[in-house]
């Protein structure tokens, strides 16, 4: 329904009992085409109230079939959460969710929280919180930026991509519509018409457009924020264009042609849920769980076929894993973000969520050079060398106006020229934008700027106002105690050029624990410096860092594995099956690295039904078919099963390699005619009990497949 937004079914219209079939299609017109949006009256607010989401024990309908099945199921759904509400007398709620899981949104007290928990037929009760972005950094592109990866020509035909963020900037020519780009088939989506975005923007490449502010709230906005579609953050926009952004679109930068760019699915569609939003203060911007829930609902319904959630946030099992959990069920493939937390706390970490850290890519180095002749290395974009210069922390530094905190990070405005004039200023990271720092330097008339990490974080190379090193925390603890030691000392700043590295696993890239059962991520993509459009003239480019790189970049090839006609659960299994093992623990960088073409050819798949998840969450299954494996000195035997998807008959040979303990593979060998399936054994031998270790189980096929998953050996 285009226009207004639409609002939430209020208890009590759906209780006369409905006999007929065309009574039935009436009534899931009262409904509009989505009930997860927000209630048209103002909702009730007390002194202490919050907000919380309230899932209930019965799934939502993304597993029922057919459009009157749909329609009972959803009857009945809102009748069950009519009945808990009733019960406690509780408020009309914010959201209600019926697809991807049961539940709904609502302003409750703490006391009626605690009895809404106990309440018959309440699954969880959880308070909204608001969820990080999984963005490093994203800096303009300089004419310094010269080496554009390859990206596809085609791919993704057909298939809608839904992308859960902050929205889209659709002027960018990476979106424009193209007479030949194949209709989606099933897809019903809607296209929200505001004062700043018009069904008009919905083409034939975007397919859909709507947004959620109500869990955030719109008083919490930065001031001029569009409560829209439309993105002016860039976040989205960014994810959306390296997902499926059309192909060979020239990137022209101060007059220049870089080269051309396209997403990885240059074909797709892509239906935008803007359901995170910029605040005034930075650090508040983020995602409620409560619009991302919503999102995630209406996606589910409307059909798209991949998922890309670029959020951060706790791990474990909440209301936002619920309802991916029916998105999947759904048949659509889900792919989150692994966040930029670092080491030991992933996000995303169920299974049947295809979760992605991020890689480093080629870096230009530089160094900061000591008195004593001492270098610290770190990233630098720039070819100019600065003189010994002074060196003053900007934390001393400040203004008459602004503090010690706003000018150690560097913040506009914070830094007083006549101490700053001439020297290198060492500048915290956070708070503010990277080159936002540099800038601040400059127009204080500073020489050059070291920028510093305080703890795990990347290092980057960015198109700054005056020459900048970006040094990791290390580094940076040298460069301080020397400062504290010789405050008058004089440094320089030299360029080392371009270091080609060995891909590894970014330093921000969330990875796992064996605590939570399941080897997290399930693999990792490129994340480091990757070229984006952006909102602005069209035409504008950025360089991002994050977790949400990699995540996009991951959709996008779902997508094209979908428009070959694999289906959602191969296509699972083949992303990470086919991915390319890197240096370092498993559980830092899960499979490896993606290999989009390899993906084509997966071999063998590792399938789980439909209802597989549930049955497993439930406690039906103590085993699910996942293409990684976790062991410990209690559980040294497990299985999986393998189905042949070459469409050929073929032998395939196991083997176990990497482990530092002996581990065996049953049977060694099998011929399996097209869509034929074996279950293998997995089993580590007690000598070497209580040695972490981890390694790869692999199959490989008469004609060149190799089809790779992760074990990992915990105490």
């Amino acid at each position: 329904m285009a226009g207004a937004r639409r609002r939430t079914l209020r208890r009590g219209v759906l209780r006369p009992v409905l006999t007929s079939t065309v009574a039935l299609v009436v009534a899931a017109g009262v409904l509009p085409a989505g009930s997860s949006t927000a209630a048209a009256a103002p909702v009730r607010r007390t002194d202490g109230d919050a907000l919380y989401l309230v899932t209930l024990r019965t799934p939502g309908t993304s597993t029922t079939g057919g459009p009157l099945g749909q329609t009972l199921g959803t009857l009945q759904v809102l009748r069950e959460q009519d009945a808990v509400l009733d019960a406690l007398e509780a408020p009309d709620p914010v959201y209600r969710w019926t697809t991807a899981v049961n539940g709904f949104a609502v302003r409750l007290d703490a006391e009626q929280a605690a009895d809404l928990a106990t309440s018959t037929g309440v699954l969880t009760v959880e308070r909204d919180s608001v969820r990080p972005l999984a963005a490093v950094a994203a800096t303009p592109v300089g004419v310094a930026t010269r080496r554009l990866t390859a990206s596809p020509r085609s791919g993704g035909g057909g298939v809608v991509i839904g992308v859960v963020d902050t929205g889209l900037a659709p002027d960018s020519p990476v979106f424009a519509q193209r007479t030949a780009l194949p209709a989606p088939t099933s897809f019903a989506g809607v296209c929200e018409t505001t004062s700043d975005w018009d069904g008009s923007e919905c083409t034939g490449k975007v397919v859909a457009a709507r947004s959620y502010v109500e869990g955030f709230g719109a008083d919490a906005l930065r001031a001029a924020t569009s409560v829209s579609p439309r993105d002016l953050d860039g976040h989205g926009t960014r994810t959306a264009s390296i997902a499926a952004g059309n192909a060979d679109v020239p990137v022209v930068v101060e007059g220049e042609r870089l080269g051309s760019f396209g997403g990885q699915a240059p074909d797709a569609h892509l239906a935008v849920y803007k359901a995170c939003w910029s605040a005034p203060d930075p650090a508040d911007d983020g995602c409620s769980t409560a619009d991302l829930v919503s999102a995630v609902d209406d996606a589910t319904r409307e059909g798209v076929d991949v998922l890309t959630l670029a959020v951060g946030g706790p791990s474990g099992l909440d209301t936002l894993e619920r309802a991916l959990l029916g998105a999947t069920e759904a048949g659509v493939v889900v792919v989150a973000a692994a966040g930029n937390e670092g080491s030991g706390s992933p996000a995303h970490t169920s299974p049947w969520v295809t979760t992605v850290g991020g890689t480093t890519g080629d870096l230009r180095r530089g160094r900061l050079v000591l008195p004593d002749g001492r270098g610290l290395n770190g990233a630098m974009l720039s070819r100019r060398t600065v003189a010994p210069a002074r060196v003053v922390l900007a934390a001393d530094a400040a203004t008459d106006d602004a503090g010690p905190t706003d000018a150690g990070f560097c913040a506009p405005g914070s830094l007083d020229a006549a101490l700053v004039a001439g020297a290198v200023v060492v500048c915290d990271r956070g708070r503010v934008g990277r080159v936002d720092k540099s800038r601040a330097v400059a127009l204080a008339d500073g020489a050059a700027m070291v920028l510093v990490n305080r703890g795990r974080g990347s290092v980057d190379a960015d198109r700054h106002s005056v020459p900048t090193v970006h040094l990791a925390a290390g580094a940076a603890r040298t460069l301080l105690r020397w400062l504290a030691a010789d405050p008058t000392g004089r440094v320089r700043l030299e360029p080392l050029g371009l270091t080609d590295r060995r891909t590894r696993v970014a330093g921000f890239s969330g990875s796992g624990d064996s605590a939570t059962g399941i080897v997290k991520p399930d693999l990792v993509a490129p994340a480091s410096s990757v070229l984006a459009a952006v909102p602005g003239a069209a035409g504008s480019w950025e360089v991002s860092s994050g977790t949400s790189a990699a995540t996009a970049h991951t959709a996008g090839v779902a997508a094209v594995l979908l428009g070959r006609g694999m289906r959602p659960a191969e296509v699972r299994s083949a992303l990470v099956t086919t991915a390319r093992p890197l240096r370092g623990p498993v559980m830092r960088s899960g499979a490896g690295l993606l290999r989009a073409r390899d993906a084509r050819r997966p071999g063998l798949a590792y399938l789980v039904a439909r209802d597989g998840y549930r049955a497993w969450l439930d406690g039906g299954s103590d085993r699910l078919n996942t293409p990684s494996i976790l062991l410990t000195d209690r559980l040294r035997t497990t299985t999986r099963r393998v189905t042949n998807v070459t469409g050929r008959r073929l032998y395939f040979s196991s083997s176990a390699v990497g482990f530092r303990r002996d581990v065996v593979v049953t049977p060694a060998a099998v011929r399996l005619g097209p869509g034929e399936s074996v279950t293998f054994r997995v089993r580590v031998a007690r000598r070497g009990a209580n040695r972490l270790d981890d390694g790869f189980v692999v199959w490989r096929g008469a004609t060149g497949t190799v089809t790779r998953i992760p074990v990992v050996l915990s105490r």
